[in-house]
């Protein structure tokens, strides 16, 4: 075997060797893309209790309640399910009830979510083109501002 051929050999066989490597990490991956669940989906998609998800959906009217000092709790819904959140910190000036939101932390062993970080919508008529199609698919009639 030529030198040429040598490197050639070593060049290809590390390439297989990468592209094989990539191909194990999109495929393990590929079952936890997603942007956020929403309440229905953590009993379909077999979520864990302490495992780190996004929770997603619209904050349930009358459900927020202000604890000491900067712990809140409060209900996110899909109009299917239903969980309660519970998060320490400031919220964003944009959180309120009936709005969307999504949610960063974990699940717990009694079914609860603990947050520590919450996003609110931007403006009155926005809804994350995710949760209205989620939304949408599960037969939740939306509003004018989630439709565009």
């Amino acid at each position: 075997m030529t030198r040429k051929q040598k490197r050639l050999s070593l060049i290809l066989g590390g390439l297989a060797v990468l592209g094989l490597a990539a191909g194990l990490v999109l495929y393990a991956l590929s079952g936890t893309i997603t942007f956020f669940h929403t309440p229905s989906d953590l009993a379909e998609t077999g979520v864990k209790p302490g495992q780190r998800i996004r929770l997603g959906g619209m904050v349930e009217q009358g459900s927020v309640n202000k604890g000491p000092g900067t712990l809140t709790t409060f209900v996110v819904t899909d109009q299917i399910g239903a969980i309660t959140v519970s998060y320490n910190g400031i919220l964003p000036d944009l959180f309120r009830e009936g709005q969307g939101v999504v949610t960063e932390g974990k699940l717990q062993e009694d079914g609860s979510f603990v947050a520590d970080t919450v996003l609110a919508k931007h403006d009155e008529n926005y809804m994350p083109r995710e949760l209205a199609e989620s939304l949408k698919e599960k037969g939740v009639k939306l509003g004018k501002g989630a439709e565009q």
